[in-house]
């Protein structure tokens, strides 16, 4: 209900965690009147907790604001909309705007191709920044769940591939922050998009491969059949894939030392 916090997890995954109960459990938990399980460790703490009878619309709007700004870095109307806001970019856009005439943000166009109106943290516009020439930078690689918050595409922004949707057990590859992979649920249908030109195309081709090699090698493995619709060993990938270590076989691209 909100009323008390505690300073671990353990409390809350041991009410999640399934438990096979003897017959002595039942009767030592009757005995002792346990209202809540042996793992329930940790500090606890009343939670203080604002009255939304008392909470003025100023002051959530606010609070929104902030969280917003925490959360994103750079809040556009787009990543708004995403979050299904009441009041929608027109809630927060007068906090932002005070809070750019006190000094505390930046207001620009810093990511083209959405809406002009974009409010930044300082610190992630030199983030930004510092990322304009990545060339001779290794490349940055992070996998995401589809439905990660943290996966901007089919939210903020558009799906630049078609068939990709935010959707449990899909994985989704950002090189150098940009869409680079979307592997399907099952693993074995991979949609790309690579820079057109080189040197951008061998460069996230190599750390996409490089990538899905690694990805292969856990207990679950990773068998590629299909990128883009047709046989993965027709696809451009599959120059990549083949050098970072991966074959191809009756089923798809794999690592050689699965069976």
């Amino acid at each position: 209900k909100g009323s008390v916090a505690n300073d671990t997890m353990h409390a809350l995954r041991a009410f999640m965690a399934p438990t096979a109960r003897t017959r002595a459990d039942r009767a030592r938990a009757f005995r002792s009147r346990r209202l809540a399980p042996a793992k329930a460790e940790g500090r606890w703490t009343l939670a203080a907790q604002a009255d939304p009878k008392k909470t003025g619309e100023t002051e959530w709007s606010a609070a929104t604001a902030r969280q917003l700004l925490a959360r994103f870095g750079i809040v556009t109307r787009e990543s708004v909309r995403a979050e299904e806001i009441a009041g929608g970019f027109a809630t927060v856009y007068p906090v932002f705007k005070a809070m750019e005439e006190a000094g505390r943000l930046r207001r620009g166009y810093f990511i083209s191709g959405l809406g002009a109106t974009q409010f930044a943290a300082p610190a992630a516009v030199d983030t930004l920044r510092a990322e304009r020439d990545v060339a001779d930078a290794p490349a940055s690689v992070a996998v995401l769940a589809a439905t990660d918050p943290a996966n901007p595409y089919g939210a903020a922004v558009d799906w630049p591939v078609a068939g990709a949707m935010r959707a449990g057990g899909a994985l989704v590859w950002l090189v150098d922050g940009a869409f680079a992979a979307y592997l399907s649920r099952g693993g074995r249908a991979l949609v790309t998009a690579l820079p057109a030109e080189e040197p951008g195309r061998s460069r996230v081709g190599r750390a996409l491969a490089a990538s899905l090699a690694e990805r292969a090698k856990r207990p679950e493995g990773l068998l590629v059949a299909e990128i883009n619709g047709r046989s993965a060993a027709d696809d451009p990938l599959a120059v990549y894939l083949d050098a970072a270590g991966l074959v191809h076989g009756s089923g798809g691209f794999h690592d050689p030392h699965r069976a």
